[in-house]
C-alpha cells in the first residue's frame, strides 16, 4: 500500500510540473494593440493608432516592434500637436510618424544592443545607441524592454521620435 501511494504521490508531482511547464511556456495571449491598452499607459497612442487607420495592422500577424511613447511622452509635444495631428486633413502625417516607431520583425533588447539602426514601416531608420547602460532610439529613451505580446515585442520610449 505505501509503494502505491508514493506512486500516486510522484505521478501527482510529475503531473503538476508538466502543467506549470505548459502555462510559463504559453505565448502571450494579448497582441501589440491589446497589450498597449491594458498597460494603461499608451492612451494617446491608442487614440493615435485608431486616427490613422493602424489598429488592424497592429492586431495582426506582424511580427512587429514596436517603439511605443507613454502618454507622458506624448504630453512633451508642443501643446495641440496631438489635437493638430489628430485631424482627418493631417492622417497622412500621423502614419507616418506611428509607423516611424514601428520595425518589421520581433527584435529583443538583446538583439537591439547590437544594433546601430533600424529601418521602420514608415521606410527611414532610427538610429540605435547605448548610453551610460540605457537604450536610446534616436533622444529617446527605453525605459521599459521586451514587453511581449502574440505578435511582436513593444519596447518603451520616454519621447516620440519624428521622422525627418
Amino acid at each position: 500500500m505505501k509503494s502505491f501511494v508514493n506512486r500516486v504521490i510522484v505521478l501527482a508531482t510529475v503531473l503538476t510540473l508538466a502543467i506549470v511547464a505548459a502555462q510559463a511556456s504559453k505565448a502571450p495571449q494579448k497582441d501589440i494593440v491589446d497589450t498597449a491598452v491594458a498597460a494603461g499607459n499608451f492612451n494617446t497612442l491608442a487614440t493615435a493608432l485608431k486616427a490613422a487607420g493602424l489598429v488592424d495592422t497592429l492586431k495582426g500577424p506582424g511580427p512587429f516592434t514596436v517603439f511605443a511613447p507613454t502618454d507622458e511622452a506624448f504630453a512633451k509635444l508642443p501643446a495641440g500637436t496631438i489635437e493638430d495631428l489628430l485631424k482627418p486633413e493631417n492622417k497622412a502625417k500621423l502614419v507616418s510618424i506611428l509607423t516611424y516607431h514601428v520595425v518589421p520583425g520581433a527584435v529583443s533588447s538583446s538583439e537591439v544592443v547590437k544594433m546601430t539602426s533600424a529601418k521602420t514601416v514608415q521606410g527611414q531608420s532610427v538610429k540605435i545607441s547605448t548610453k551610460n547602460g540605457g537604450v536610446m532610439i534616436n533622444a529617446a529613451n527605453v525605459v521599459k524592454a521586451d514587453v511581449k505580446a502574440s505578435n511582436g515585442v513593444i519596447h518603451v520610449i520616454d519621447s516620440v521620435i519624428l521622422p525627418q
